[in-house]
């Protein structure tokens, strides 16, 4: 980006790490419910699964609406394979854009309401920091960390859908092209649409508190609209999702430059 003083964003950005890390009531939510959506969860079902013939796959695909495109790949598959397919591949997917999503949003809601519980966003807004500077820092003390997650928890994820699939499958279920596209692409766009949401909130409210409310309001829509689109995007050629994931990321920079528009020192401190 040019003009940028990439230094200074770096010390800001490293300071406000720090600032997080410091704090047990973002620190530990922002690692359990990772941990336990992720990595736990799938550990639950992948054994539970055991035993679960192809029939009841083909019925629980038939059943649900939405689900019915799942047959044709699934039923492709071995017997004994399907149900570690349909677990694996599709169902959980959605957790790994909507739970880095969450911790973005919580984040996101620390970065300058934090700032004013804590009494130091005045002492902030002193600094010899110009404003696009501050603001590109703040945008990736949230957005880098919930990416961070998300990509580290998929690696464990893979490593634990591998290790139970294998002695029925008998090769790798995950990751796969349209996974990677998920994860490394379409996954941070809209983590990154979402905080493009939360951040024009986060510089108004007064409080944390206040700001994780408003953010709520804003982001559960876009989480409900994840659930719904996530498995479906798997299922398309993979042109489609690179094409839906151009879309999350022109938007979240169109987002992003009308939050730094509206992003002035002045602004802050009528709310400080």
């Amino acid at each position: 980006m040019l003009g940028v003083d990439w230094q200074v964003v770096r010390a800001v950005f490293a300071k406000d790490i720090k600032a997080v890390s410091r704090s047990k009531a973002i620190v530990i939510p922002m690692i359990a419910v990772p941990g336990f959506l992720l990595l736990i969860v799938p550990i639950l079902l992948g054994f539970s699964a055991r035993g679960v013939d192809s029939a009841t796959v083909g019925e629980f695909t038939a059943s649900i609406p939405g689900l019915g495109d799942l047959a044709e790949p699934l039923l492709a598959r071995p017997p004994e394979a399907q149900i570690y397919y349909l677990l694996f591949q599709y169902l959980l997917a959605p957790l790994f854009v909507i739970v880095p999503l969450m911790v973005a949003a919580v984040l996101a809601a620390d970065t300058f309401a934090g700032e004013k519980e804590r009494k130091t966003l005045e002492a902030l807004l002193h600094l010899p920091v110009r404003e696009r500077e501050l603001f590109l820092a703040k945008l990736l003390t949230t957005l880098v960390p919930a990416v961070l997650i998300s990509w580290t928890t998929f690696v464990g994820y893979a490593i634990i859908a591998n290790v139970i699939s294998w002695p029925k499958v008998g090769k790798l279920v995950v990751p796969n092209g349209p996974w990677l596209l998920l994860i490394f692409w379409v996954g941070p766009g809209v983590i990154a649409f979402g905080l493009g949401l939360i951040v024009r909130i986060s510089a108004r409210a007064r409080s944390s508190q206040e700001a994780n409310q408003l953010g709520g309001a804003v982001i559960l829509p876009l989480i409900f609209m994840v659930m719904g689109q996530a498995t479906t995007l798997l299922l398309l050629p993979p042109s489609v999702m690179f094409g839906f994931g151009v879309v999350m990321w022109v938007a979240s920079i169109a987002l992003f430059r009308a939050a730094g528009r509206r992003f002035t020192r002045d602004r802050l401190a009528t709310n400080v």
